[in-house]
């Protein structure tokens, strides 16, 4: 069993939490660059109402536990851990339900190198604690214009141990911010006449597509992606987790215990 107390001393020595390698100046430039309304850093999750740049840093802040200083655009910047662990927790608490309710529950990541270790250990569980884990649209091509400015390209879903990834050619898995894998596979349910799911388990474009679908979310996000934060803010999104989604997969591993202890209970 994964105690508290530990899992906030792990986050720290992992860099998971705590002194993260995320900089001050990308949380600061992606806090401006989403108040701008920029469409790499809404992740299709169009804010209900207008965030000044000050505004959004602030709830970072609140949330994440960056620094709060909006002029302040250098230097390092940190995620408090018993963030983390606090929004672990209520992540833990909704997985919990979905399992004991076996409900039908779509996973998806836009990091295929790192925080997906994660999302394999939660599909995992919630499949064998009876869940059904949906994988509509297999295949489905879709856009994924570069965040920083790169060309466009096409992408396709692809599912790996049931979470939903984005691929180039079925050969390459890829990073993505984009929500168009996430609208194409809930566009495949309805064209099927099949409900959406009961929960989606994502980070990036995949969570705020489903979170502007209505949908119930949660979520993972790193100190520079404020959109699922402002999200949860707004009442869109369930749970947003403040951590670094990008260290090496296997560091993941006490934090993938720690969340499916709670559907292993209920189960």
């Amino acid at each position: 069993m994964v105690h508290m107390p530990e899992l906030v001393s792990y986050l720290r020595e992992a860099l998971i939490a705590g002194d993260v390698e995320t900089t001050r100046d990308s949380n600061h430039g992606n806090a401006a660059a989403f108040a701008e309304g920029r469409e790499g850093y809404v992740f299709g999750l169009v804010p209900l109402k207008t965030w000044t740049a000050a505004q959004v840093l602030a709830v970072m802040a609140e949330r994440v536990g960056i620094d709060p200083d909006p002029d302040r655009s250098t230097g390092t910047d940190v995620i408090d851990p018993h963030k983390t662990v606090g929004a672990l927790e209520r992540m833990r608490d909704r997985l919990r339900l979905a399992a004991r309710r076996r409900e039908r529950v779509i996973v998806a990541t836009g990091h295929p190198a790192g925080i997906i270790e994660v999302h394999l250990a939660i599909a995992a569980a919630l499949r064998a604690a009876g869940c059904e884990l949906m994988q509509p649209a297999p295949g489905a091509m879709f856009d994924s214009p570069g965040r920083y400015g790169g060309r466009e390209f096409p992408l396709a879903i692809r599912y790996v141990g049931g979470v939903a990834v984005a691929a180039e050619r079925g050969i390459a898995l890829w990073h993505t911010h984009s929500p168009d894998g996430m609208r194409a596979m809930l566009a495949d349910l309805e064209s099927r006449g099949e409900a959406p799911p009961d929960l989606v388990v994502a980070d990036h474009g995949f969570a705020g597509a489903a979170a502007a679908a209505g949908l119930d979310v949660v979520s993972f996000a790193d100190s520079n992606d404020p959109a699922l934060f402002i999200g949860e803010a707004e009442g869109r999104v369930s749970v947003t987790v403040p951590i670094d989604d990008n260290v090496q997969p296997h560091l993941y591993g006490p934090v993938s215990e720690f969340l499916v202890e709670g559907v292993a209970s209920a189960a």
